[in-house]
């Protein structure tokens, strides 16, 4: 199972108590979304990670609706909290910016696992020169990932540049920000499922248990589960570099379909969680001018 790297694992946000309108519905919806978040196990499968996006997808319209209370379009449009709010609008255009950058990264790997299937089905069996094709697919793989990667570095030295804020407006947007910070998160877990593991030295390590994983789909306690690009790029190493049956190209073919579907699913997810990231920095801006 794909984990996020050390180094860009992202912390939630504590947020204060003291926040005026916790009583209202909302509050304690968003709070249940966050909750359950950061409560909810790494995605281990495709479907676990869709349910994920789909959650934070809920969690911003919760708080779009909050954001057009008057109660906090009172709080936020105060000047003497105008720094804290352009702080918290500059947070949510660079999550914009990684939300499209992944966007950018899964098309990549959707147009290279596509190339692929196209190669097996011209080759028809044959598997010389395969190595080749497979290493270009990792090789495009790992060059989609880095425009994420530094859209995530640039994104995590100015959160760690943000001012604390501890008063009734702080606790607003306080709540924001832990929003924003699980949102990423979620975009990290993203990247770690589609992108496997950072060393080709794990790839090739994987690749030998490969099948065996691959038979046992439902894990034992203490035993780790690949998911379905895990399986796919470990079977691809597997056929790059031993000999293989029909049987076997087969099997693979059918594993990028599933990869491919996997990705297809995650773009869809992404476009609408990048629709809501718009509606709540329009409903900010909103707040301010008027």
């Amino acid at each position: 199972m794909a984990t996020v790297p050390s180094n860009i694992q992202t912390g939630y946000h504590t947020r204060s108590n003291s926040f005026p309108s916790r009583s209202h519905p909302l509050t304690s919806e968003v709070d249940e979304h966050l909750s359950r978040l950061a409560s909810s196990e790494s995605a281990s499968t495709s479907s676990s990670l869709n349910h994920k996006l789909g959650r934070v997808q809920d969690l911003h319209d919760c708080i779009e609706k909050m954001l057009q209370l008057p109660f906090t379009q009172q709080i936020l449009s105060q000047e003497q909290q105008r720094e804290c709010v352009d702080e918290l609008l500059n947070g949510s255009l660079r999550l914009l910016d990684v939300c499209a950058t992944t966007k950018d990264a899964l098309l990549q790997v959707k147009e290279c696992t596509l190339e692929l299937q196209s190669v097996l089905r011209r080759k028809r069996g044959a598997t010389k020169g395969f190595a080749n094709e497979v290493r270009k697919y990792l090789t495009s793989k790992k060059a989609a990932k880095k425009p994420f990667l530094k859209a995530l570095k640039y994104l995590k030295h100015k959160e760690n540049k943000q001012s604390t804020v501890a008063n009734e407006t702080g606790s607003i947007v306080s709540l924001l920000r832990e929003v924003q910070a699980v949102t990423l998160n979620v975009l990290q877990s993203l990247l770690a499922f589609t992108f496997g593991p950072e060393k080709e030295s794990q790839m090739i390590r994987w690749s030998m248990v490969a099948m065996l994983l691959y038979r046992k789909r439902v894990s034992s306690e203490g035993e780790e589960q690949m998911n379905e690009i895990e399986i796919v790029n470990a079977s691809l190493q597997s056929l790059a570099t031993s000999k293989s049956d029909m049987m076997q190209i087969e099997k693979v073919q059918n594993e990028l379909k599933l990869s491919e579907s996997c990705i297809q699913d995650f773009e869809e997810g992404l476009e609408g969680l990048f629709r809501r990231l718009i509606k709540v920095r329009v409903n900010i801006l909103n707040t301010l001018n008027h």
